[in-house]
């Protein structure tokens, strides 16, 4: 962890702790060594810091490209492991990026709905999260946050009281030659939707 990230991790954890009696199950799970593509459920701002803090390594996550306008944003952005990208359509830069940290060992966190649920359950996740597993074929370890969508849903100015779980499943290999006869879209959409019954799973 550079400087920066670490004072981030350290704040976003005792904060979760203190506040929000923030509790991990299936901690065994975030174990894994090596390099994972991070699928989760977003229903609040909260998430990314929230499931960030939960891990004692370094991870990546995804930031809409419009945030890095700003000069002093988008260097503290990136100075916590952010990478820039277009919600609607991902570009080869995001992906080249994502591949090549993911082949040298790291973990990247993505929101496979692309934006964050309005009720607080699970929705269709977008074909964008299949492209990222179908072109880096690494590991995919799925996690369900619960209770961040009662401390700051959609609309709300002010954070809230609430008990935060984090559920981490078990990692797995998405099977690409079972899926020999589709391609394109067809096999970014069932890769995605395979990503988010395994999400959807993770329950208290």
């Amino acid at each position: 962890m550079n400087l920066s990230y670490r004072i981030g991790h350290i704040m976003f954890r005792a904060f979760a702790r203190s506040f929000y009696d923030f509790r991990v199950i299936g901690e065994e799970n975030l174990k894994l060594p090596g390099a994972a593509l991070v699928v989760a459920n977003h229903v609040s701002f909260m998430d990314p810091p929230f499931i960030g803090q939960a891990f004692d390594e370094a991870i990546y996550f995804f930031a809409r490209k419009s945030l890095f306008d700003h000069p002093m944003a988008g260097k503290l952005l990136r100075s916590w492991h952010s990478i820039p990208i277009d919600r609607d359509k991902p570009d080869a830069s995001s992906l080249k990026t994502t591949i090549r940290l993911l082949k040298s060992g790291k973990k990247v966190l993505m929101f496979p709905e692309g934006t964050r649920s309005y009720d607080g359950q699970p929705m269709k996740a977008e074909a964008g999260v299949g492209l990222f597993i179908a072109k880096s074929n690494a590991p995919v370890l799925p996690v369900r946050i619960h209770g961040t969508f009662e401390a700051y849903p959609r609309g709300a100015k002010f954070i809230r009281p609430a008990r935060i779980r984090l559920v981490v499943g078990k990692s797995y290999q998405p099977d690409l030659k079972a899926r020999a006869a589709a391609e394109g879209r067809d096999l970014y959409q069932s890769l995605a939707d395979e990503v988010m019954d395994r999400i959807s799973e993770l329950t208290l």
